[in-house]
């Protein structure tokens, strides 16, 4: 008896040593001293506001770790009750669990479980059941389970050779997965409860002790029945091992799970859609660094300032929401699909479909069959739908979907920092969630009226021209070249006046024929180096049209270009981050703005100067920021409007924020017809003064409410020019110009 004792003491040792070692590669891999001192797991990579808000995360398994220090006690109880009531007693296996498991492989019964924690914390931190099965046997059913759990106790005992029972259960509970795409006890405490794991009561605690079991099966959002009585038979084995009492125990087994839940993702959150394009530069330098912007634990610190990101946010629906529902109620019972000479244009939206995804996917679904694709694009499905008003169920097909969002007016805000780049502000459109698409980067559209400073730069700088320069107003006529008619631009009223301005009055009205009368004067192909040279960087095409912004560009070129004139000449690329830091604290990498100078500090002033024109200037385009939204500050401001006013712009500036806003539609051919409604100065510019009611008001941002700098030494150009203006000077303002569509008309039902 005792030889055979003695022989299977003896194969019990060898085959350990055979496991541990691979012997013949017959076990696979076991996990080296080095990985096993610094064990890995996928954290998720943060990313935070200059003022220190997380934005959000990055990740495959939403991890974020928590100190012991920070880890209840409540939750540490039932955890031990739970999982492993000798947890302080063994070495990292626990004598009966092992027997327990060995009688459940070799019988085939449901007893084979009774992991240690320490077991379970070397099964998920090196995924023995995945990683580390790649042995020639590992597949052999029960000598293959058999194999796992070996190499689950030896790693076990190596863990509690080389860290504390705290270290232990803190890695237990930042590793362990609690369903809802929730890893680690600080984002499912998160996720569930919305509190920190310190905050948790015992009923809480015990919930989500619960859930680690089978996150699937016992989850209260999913089964709130099957999960109520998880959380107490795990309330009752803490009165069972006196960690509560039975008052106690009857007291938090009576009350309901209450879930504050919520699900963290890309959509939800601040900036999503900075976030979105912030991740395209982080995922480059993350391949070349050879990290894992998904599993590293990264710290991302970027430039955007919290309160003016939550301030653009709110300003962006205010407006968008309101001028969709003047939208709405120009286009009631028509197509508001139109081409130049306001037909509808006929298929529009089946041309529009076949460029979606969804309609490929269906075309190489049903090989090309046109009838099938047809009849599910017809189909109708409940689904979320957009609304101001919030998110709603509908029945729809996707074609319905389709011309529903035909039917919105997009919108895209940044504002950054012309002094030292920062980006402090981007919103890309109305909603993540249901409109992915960037307009403030990715999205680029014929700018109009606000290109007009990149030609009154080149008249200044390369012309000689002064901002005090008489011109009439006349027109300008381009002759006919090969493959071009004769261009006579005219100005935004459709007529002349034939009464003479200066250019500072022409810049401040938008006046078109000054402007293409500079455009003749200098040449397009002047005005096309000084639009490269002031951050341009899409295609500018050379014709006698560029000074009206007939060349697409987008609000992120448009605000470097606008930041130069604030920044002393000096071009700024806007910056979106400022370092990274691993996930203890060390700095990877630090940034720094490209910068460049392009303009004399003389030219930039004379150009601040002269945007402040189109707020101060009787006539200005821009006066209602003084006028009606009571700013008593040096603002300086240009609106745009295109053809048939298919996009609305907005640039605004002040000595330390420069902003840039588009307001259209998704494609050129939706639009207002009327400049009552659909030009800059209605559609784009109110979005500024709301966003900028708020940034002063909010003394803690600290924004800079003084006048611009001047040069230090003396200008050579004459800036006032009010001894030129005679009797001409017109006192109207521009806004009190423009009709002003009547509230009264607005249906609330209306999207």
């Amino acid at each position: 008896m005792w030889v055979l004792f003695g022989a299977g003491v003896l194969g019990l040792g060898l085959f350990v040593l055979a496991v541990s070692g691979n012997f013949l590669n017959l076990f696979g891999r076991m996990p080296n001293l080095k990985t096993l001192e610094n064990p890995r797991s996928e954290l998720a990579s943060e990313i935070y506001s200059a003022d220190g808000v997380l934005l959000g995360k990055y990740f495959r398994e939403n991890r974020t770790p928590v100190e012991f220090k920070d880890l209840p006690q409540n939750l540490i109880d039932a955890l031990i009750a739970t999982e492993d009531v000798r947890f302080e007693q063994h070495s990292g296996i626990d004598a009966k669990s092992v027997l327990r498991a060995v009688t459940g492989v070799l019988t085939f019964s449901h007893n084979g479980g009774g992991s240690t924690l320490t077991q379970q914390v070397a099964k998920v931190l090196f995924k023995t059941r995945q990683d580390l099965n790649d042995g020639s046997l590992n597949g052999n059913g029960k000598l293959g389970l058999l194999i796992t759990k070996t190499k689950e106790w030896i790693l076990a005992i190596r863990l509690e050779r080389n860290y504390t029972k705290r270290e232990i259960m803190r890695m237990y509970l930042n590793t362990v997965e609690y369903g809802s795409n929730s890893f680690g006890i600080n984002t499912a405490a998160k996720t569930f409860f919305n509190k920190r794991p310190k905050d948790l009561s015992t009923p809480e605690a015990a919930t989500l002790v619960g859930i680690v079991n089978a996150p699937g099966r016992f989850s209260p959002v999913v089964h709130p029945d099957r999960s109520r009585k998880r959380r107490n038979w795990v309330l009752r084995q803490m009165a069972k091992s006196h960690y509560i009492t039975d008052a106690e125990l009857a007291q938090d087994t009576a009350k309901a799970i209450v879930l504050h839940y919520s699900v963290e993702n890309p959509s939800k959150g601040l900036a999503p859609y900075f976030r979105a394009e912030v991740v395209k530069s982080l995922l480059a330098w993350a391949k070349e660094t050879d990290h894992d912007l998904y599993a590293d634990g990264l710290k991302i610190y970027t430039t955007i300032d919290s309160r003016m990101q939550a301030y653009a946010e709110k300003s962006l629906a205010e407006h968008l929401s309101l001028q969709q529902k003047w939208f709405s109620q120009h286009w009631k019972g028509q197509l508001p699909w139109r081409d130049e000479t306001g037909k509808v244009i006929p298929d529009f939206l089946n041309t529009a479909m076949r460029r979606t995804q969804r309609y490929k996917s269906l075309m190489n679904q049903f090989d090309g069959n046109r009838d099938s694709v047809n009849y599910y694009l017809r189909k109708k499905y409940k689904m979320p739908v957009f609304t101001w008003q919030g998110e709603k169920e509908m029945l729809m097909s996707p074609l319905d979907s389709l011309a529903y969002y035909k039917r919105y007016l997009q919108g895209g805000f940044m504002a950054m920092n012309p002094l030292n780049g920062q980006v402090k502000a981007w919103v890309g459109g109305a909603n993540y969630k249901f409109f992915k698409f960037d307009h403030v980067r990715q999205g680029k559209r014929q700018p109009g009226s606000t290109f007009k400073p990149i030609v009154y730069t080149a008249a200044i700088e390369a012309g000689g021209f002064s901002p005090c320069y008489p011109r009439p107003d006349v027109a300008t006529t381009f002759p006919a070249v090969a493959g071009r008619a004769a261009y006579t631009p005219k100005n935004f009223e459709g007529g002349f006046s034939g009464r003479t301005f200066t250019l500072r009055q022409a810049l401040a009205r938008s006046m078109n024929s000054i402007t293409a009368w500079l455009v003749m004067k200098l040449g397009p192909e002047t005005i096309a180096t000084y639009a490269k040279r002031l951050g341009i960087t899409s295609p500018v095409d050379a014709v006698p049209s560029m000074g009206f912004g007939t060349s697409d560009c987008s609000i992120y070129e448009l605000c470097g270009v606008y930041s130069t004139f604030v920044n002393k000449g000096v071009w700024t690329s806007p910056i979106m981050v400022t370092r990274i830091e691993d996930k203890n604290g060390n700095v990877l990498r630090e940034f720094v703005p490209q910068t460049r100078e392009v303009l004399n500090e003389e030219t930039a002033y004379i150009m601040t100067n002269m945007l402040q024109a189109s707020t101060t200037e009787p006539g200005g385009t821009s006066t209602i920021l003084h006028t009606g939204f009571k700013f008593p500050y040096e603002i300086g401001g240009k609106t745009g409007t295109t053809s048939n006013y298919s996009d609305a712009w907005f640039m605004g500036i002040t000595p330390d924020l420069v902003c840039g806003m588009w307001i259209g539609g998704e494609d050129r051919s939706i639009h207002f017809r009327t400049g009552a409604y659909g030009q800059g100065a209605r559609l784009a510019l109110p979005l500024y003064g709301l966003f900028m009611q708020k940034v002063y008001k909010d003394k803690s941002i600290g924004i800079d409410t003084g006048p611009f700098p001047k040069p230090a030494a003396p200008l050579s150009i004459e800036i006032d020019c009010s001894k030129y203006y005679g009797g001409q000077r017109d006192t109207i303002p521009y806004d009190q110009k423009m009709q002003v569509p009547d509230a009264s008309d607005l249906d609330d039902k209306d999207i």
